[in-house]
């Protein structure tokens, strides 16, 4: 997509999966406050003992506040800043299958300088055969919502994948909006993979993408953030 029109709204959008925060914490607070995001979209956030204090605690060391997500959401964690009004919030369980791990979805309305837009998150299970039903129940909330969307998501397979290929139909693939679809996101350690994506509706625009490979983000998490910046359409 092209370079921003006139009207429109910015946000800067970060999707990061990470890594149940068992890696270098400083670090992560770093790369978060660097980028100076808006929103940011966490997958493998707290979802567990005093899950409510640990996802503040988590926002606090990025300069953000708790938008929607967290234990009812099953990891998935929205995250905003002041500037970024939550109006609803909702979260998702998609159906167990016995002995896998339980997976969902976090998503928040948003307004921020007067145009309204879903935000939605969510991570899949690394299981091929339980990935396309997820996919569907995920794609589901986001076909049905009438607000553009900004959904970002560990799908744990890539853009061939047929749970990404679920996802990604009839919304703008960031990476491939700015030929950035070559940038792998997984792993730190050894970058082969992007499994990790942020879709946007066709009424946003792209107006950069970055997989952002500092030596900060490899001692943060076992993957590299995705930050996006978009031009909302601007409020009617």
């Amino acid at each position: 997509m092209g370079a921003p029109g006139s009207g429109g709204v910015p946000l800067r959008v970060l999707s990061y999966n990470i890594h149940s925060q068992r890696d270098d914490t400083a670090a992560l607070a770093e790369v978060v406050r660097t980028v100076t995001p808006d929103v940011v979209i966490v997958q493998e956030g707290p979802r567990r003992f005093r899950w409510r204090q640990k996802s503040a605690t988590l926002a606090e060391s990025f300069g953000l506040v708790v938008g929607a997500g967290g234990l009812p959401a099953l990891g998935n964690l929205l995250l905003t800043s002041l500037r970024v009004r939550v109006l609803e919030t909702r979260c998702e369980r998609y159906p167990l299958t016995p002995g896998r791990h339980l997976r969902g979805a976090a998503y928040a309305e948003c307004l921020v300088g007067g145009s309204r837009f879903l935000l939605a998150g969510s991570h899949l299970s690394t299981d091929p055969a339980e990935r396309p039903a997820q996919a569907a129940a995920f794609k589901r909330t986001l076909a049905a919502a009438t607000l553009p969307v900004i959904a970002g998501a560990d799908l744990n397979e890539g853009p061939d994948g047929p749970a990404w290929r679920t996802v990604a139909e009839g919304l703008t693939d960031a990476a491939e909006a700015m030929d950035r679809a070559d940038r792998h996101t997984y792993s730190c350690a050894n970058p082969r993979r992007r499994i990790d994506g942020l879709f946007v509706d066709p009424r946003v625009t792209v107006v950069d993408y970055d997989v952002v490979d500092t030596p900060r983000t490899r001692q943060a998490s076992d993957h590299f953030p995705i930050l996006v910046d978009l031009l909302l359409p601007a409020a009617d």
